[in-house]
């Protein structure tokens, strides 16, 4: 959950300067697998090797992918597609497409399904269709996992392009509506949540600068805050002890050296 979460933010930083392209793709890739099942599967570049989709072995795979040497040029064709204004076709067509066509290529030895989900809203980001990355189907893919690998191989083996779309489309409504949802759920716990730091007294300053490190990363150490706060190790420990009383904290390591806090009450209302 770190690693994704670190990989949206410098994504997301990226896009600010810097169109969507393979290049950032790698670069989020590299993040997400850092210290992760797969992390010796050449993070940050695509595969050079044979990989498939289900099953043990490419004996019995659901689906094989295209070879390696096809993959650099696959991509610049997607890179090219969301860029080409010639092509009049809606953006979230285009997302839809595009998703597919990652999901087909799969150039990465390992995560191409977190690097795919996350494509839909860089992309979105991208083209100012979203100030933030708040579209994320990855709940819908999941809770829907059979429909979606059916919709996907349904374009792959009959070229049944519209029915994918249709599918892709529900998702984006329904993820859309819950997102309001969420978004409603965040402001009524911000208002509660700044009301209780106020009762920190001559520390509610640093504890409001503190919420808005959580909010932007919900699972913290000590040093991040540190980091981010321009405070001391003792301010910053006193700061994560007022956080825990108030059930705003939780240490999720059980251990004494190393430890990570993780704002629940924040993370769940997009998890649930």
């Amino acid at each position: 959950m770190r690693n994704y979460i670190d990989a949206v933010n410098s994504a997301v930083a990226e896009l600010k300067r810097l169109p969507l392209s393979n290049r950032l793709l790698k670069q989020t890739h590299e993040i997400l697998m850092r210290g992760v099942r797969g992390e010796h599967k050449l993070p940050g570049e695509f595969r050079t090797s044979q990989n498939w989709i289900g099953g043990s072995s490419l004996a019995d795979a659901a689906f094989i992918p295209c070879h390696a040497d096809s993959v650099p040029d696959l991509m610049s064709d997607l890179e090219a597609f969301w860029h080409n204004e010639e092509i009049v076709v809606p953006h979230l067509i285009r997302v839809a497409i595009s998703h597919y066509q990652f999901e087909t290529i799969h150039p990465f030895l390992d995560g191409n399904g977190r690097i795919g989900r996350l494509l839909i809203p860089l992309y979105l980001v991208s083209h100012r269709l979203l100030e933030k990355p708040s579209l994320y189907l990855s709940d819908f893919f999941e809770r829907n996992r059979a429909s979606y690998y059916d919709a996907l191989m349904g374009v792959r083996v009959s070229n049944d392009l519209i029915h994918w779309v249709r599918f892709f489309l529900q998702g984006v409504a329904e993820t859309a509506t819950k997102g309001r949802d969420v978004f409603g759920q965040v402001l009524a716990l911000r208002t509660e949540v700044e009301l209780a730091v106020l009762t920190l007294g001559k520390r509610a300053a640093n504890a409001r600068q503190l919420l808005n490190l959580l909010y932007r990363k919900p699972i913290v150490s000590a040093a991040d805050i540190e980091r981010n706060l321009s405070v001391s190790s003792p301010t910053a420990n006193a700061l994560i002890r007022d956080f825990e009383q108030l059930g705003l904290l939780q240490e999720i390591t059980g251990q004494q050296r190393g430890r990570a806090y993780v704002f629940y009450r924040y993370l769940t209302l997009f998890t649930s």
